[in-house]
């Protein structure tokens, strides 16, 4: 099916495909990332959430926090 149609099972055989190569990469040793609602939704369904390093609702900041940018939020925690 369509990658990222998860919510309809005849669909679910990409995304679920992507969530489980993520969690054999985990267990052998690679750090994955899950980002954004719809992927951490997808990944939860598959049973897999555990199985993956990090998880966050976050979606694009998380993106720009891995990209070295400065967040507003962590840098107002950091000054506190």
């Amino acid at each position: 099916g369509p990658l990222g149609v998860f919510e309809f099972e005849k669909f679910a055989t990409g995304t679920n495909a992507i969530a489980t190569l993520l969690a054999e990469l985990t267990a052998k040793g690679v750090t994955t990332i899950v980002g954004g609602g719809d992927s951490v939704a997808a990944v939860e369904k598959a049973g897999l959430a555990d199985k993956i390093s990090h998880i966050s609702t976050g979606g694009g900041a998380s993106l720009e926090l891995l990209e070295g940018k400065v967040l507003p939020g962590v840098a107002a925690l950091n000054e506190a």
